[in-house]
């Protein structure tokens, strides 16, 4: 049948408002090429004979969903409930593959060898299924095969893969619309969004997908989370009725908010709260399983060509989570913490972090990426505010990473970072005389103004009034405009706070003390001034329109000439560059020259 159920909350997960102690880091297991998070149930929560396999989606939808199952991890957690998470075999942190000849079933295999690992730590008997996109329509073919699937949660299902294709070609366009690459800086000749390309084998066997005509039964019981107006994911519930399931229909709120970007990513409270409730209820209870549950190894490896890479927990309560990439060969050069961007998982943008660390790697430097708190798969820290972006509360979070560092004996450690990341990195080699050098890539500042709100600054994409003028005579930006794609008030409004900027870096002398932006010049000067009484080397790296380069000129100098004063400063314009770094000729150079830093912080007397 199909029910609709009024929203009400259940004793579990009333539970669980919220942390009242910290809560750790999933324990990190690798497995067939790929890194998992293993979250046991608490201590003192009702046992159950059930485990939950996430299933996610591809590409941006990814990213945008990471904070989502490391939520809904911890309040199945909490009510007694393992799970485990996964990469699937070349996204993510898992290891690249060079052939991808059998397609789709190469995630699926890794799914199946998901869910007996799964089963193998957690000691249960029984699995629950939540996919999201392409992954609930991977959970709605394997679910058959597992013959242990009880239940299973689709949310937001690809029912239709030639629809999801025409669909992600449209979001590819708007994003790279959105960071302002050129048309022939563009991926066109693949299936890719956002930098993530999927393999062609893959793609083809996607195109053909059509759900809405499943064979099998994925499970007995299904909860559907359908987007407003998709009449597919009607028709899909349907059809899993007519197989005999019983299905419960919720309309997905607040799916646009979610997957619209991973920097803004809104978490659907409610739709957490539904599907904790429900897989509460439709899981079985048991007094017995504890006793079957074998040791998780202590230690998770991943090796690939030059490299191997060790996921781990750090931090006091093991609250963070992050991966060291070490060389196989001989080290060199300071080890890099790479701070991630914004919301960014730590793979990164376009797994530009996963990449840069493996390359250092097979250059013989070492890295450690990791998720602050609250961010990707690292669970809040008690106490802080939930942005934690822009705040000096991530400092404590880089001082743990470099504790990690000092205990591990790795040697000296250097900061890498763009955009947030760059912001931390440079206050963090301001608080901790322990770093030896930075790589900042497109900071927005360095020191932030506290009249900006951070979740404004995230969401409307401010830019450089060189960028804006290059846009106004563009003939996509007219298009924009008519399609009520162009936040006209944001926009207005950023112009006329850089005008303001601009104005006060010509204010006289006289008048300077009276205007924030001077205290604001006065602060950043004192944290270069102390870097330079260190002799800590800083690469400053921007993209030749980055809205950053607007405060780099307000404070040094329209051509740097104020950073005279301070000779352990370089800096370095990329052309033909956007904000995310995305053409592979400014990847490369930006990760010449964090290795380039690195082995020069290394060397003897530095």
């Amino acid at each position: 049948m199909i029910a609709h159920p009024a929203p009400r909350p259940s004793d579990d997960v009333a539970a669980v408002p919220g942390p009242q102690r910290q809560v750790a880091a999933a324990r990190p297991v690798t497995f067939s090429d790929t890194v998992a998070l293993y979250a046991d149930a608490a201590p003192g929560s009702e046992p159950r004979d059930s485990a939950v396999l996430f299933l996610s989606p591809w590409g941006f939808e990814e990213m945008c969903t990471r904070k989502l199952w490391r939520d809904l991890a911890d309040r199945l957690a909490a009510c007694g409930i393992p799970s485990l998470r996964f990469d699937y075999p070349g996204t993510g942190d898992a290891l690249d593959r060079r052939d991808f000849a059998d397609g789709l079933a190469i995630w699926e295999s890794a799914a199946l060898a998901a869910a007996m690992e799964l089963r193998r730590l957690s000691g249960a008997t029984r699995l629950v299924l939540i996919g999201h996109g392409l992954g609930a329509t991977l959970a709605a073919t394997i679910g058959p095969r597992l013959e242990v699937v009880d239940a299973i949660v689709l949310m937001a299902p690809v029912v239709s893969g030639r629809f999801y294709l025409r669909e992600l070609a449209a979001w590819s366009k708007m994003v790279d619309e959105g960071l302002g690459l050129r048309d022939d800086q563009r991926i066109t000749d693949h299936v890719a969004v956002a930098g993530l390309i999927m393999p062609d084998e893959i793609a083809a066997e996607v195109k053909n997908l059509n759900i809405e005509t499943l064979p099998a039964l994925p499970a007995s019981q299904v909860l559907m989370l359908e987007r407003p107006a998709r009449d597919k994911d009607v028709a899909l519930s349907a059809h899993l009725v007519a197989l005999g399931a019983d299905v419960t229909r919720l309309p997905y709120l607040g799916y646009d908010d979610l997957v619209s970007n991973p920097t803004i990513a809104k978490q659907p409270l409610e739709v957490t709260r539904q599907i904790v409730e429900w897989v509460s209820e439709a899981t079985a209870r048991s007094e017995s399983r504890k006793a079957q549950i074998p040791e998780v190894p202590v230690t998770a490896r991943l090796e690939g060509p030059g490299f191997v890479e060790t996921p781990l927990r750090f931090g006091t309560d093991d609250r963070l989570f992050g991966i060291l990439c070490q060389p196989r060969g001989q080290k060199r050069g300071a080890t890099v913490v790479y701070l991630g961007t914004a919301n960014d998982r730590l793979a990164g943008w376009a797994r530009m972090t996963t990449e840069t660390a493996r390359y250092l790697a097979a250059k013989g430097v070492a890295s450690l990426r990791f998720d602050a708190a609250n961010v990707g798969d690292s669970p809040p820290a008690i106490g802080v505010p939930e942005q934690v972006l822009y705040t000096d509360h991530q400092i404590d979070d880089v001082m743990a990473a470099i504790d990690l560092l000092d205990g591990l004996a790795l040697g000296v450690a250097m900061l890498a970072g763009r955009c947030s990341g760059a912001y931390l990195a440079f206050r963090s080699a301001v608080a901790d005389e322990r770093c030896k050098a930075a790589v900042v890539v497109n900071p927005f500042t360095f020191v932030w103004d506290k009249d900006d709100v951070v979740d404004d600054a995230l969401r409307y994409n401010a830019r450089s009034l060189e960028d804006y003028g290059r846009r106004m005579i563009s003939i996509d930006t007219l298009r924009r405009l008519r399609a009520g794609r162009v936040n006209i008030r944001y926009a207005t409004v950023n112009i006329a706070k850089q005008l303001a900027n601009r104005f006060a870096g010509k204010m006289p002398a006289v008048l300077a003390p009276l205007s924030k932006y001077a205290r604001l010049k006065e602060a950043t000067y004192a944290s270069f001034k102390r870097l330079t009484e260190r002799h800590m080397p800083l690469t400053l790296i921007y993209s030749a329109n980055d809205i950053g380069l607007d405060r780099f000129r307000f404070y040094l100098g329209r051509n740097g000439e104020n950073l005279k004063r301070y000779g352990n400063v370089s800096v370095e314009i990329i052309p033909g560059a956007d904000h995310n770094i995305s053409p592979p000729a400014a990847k490369a150079i930006v990760r010449e020259r964090i290795l380039a830093a690195a082995v020069k912080a290394g060397e003897p007397g530095q």
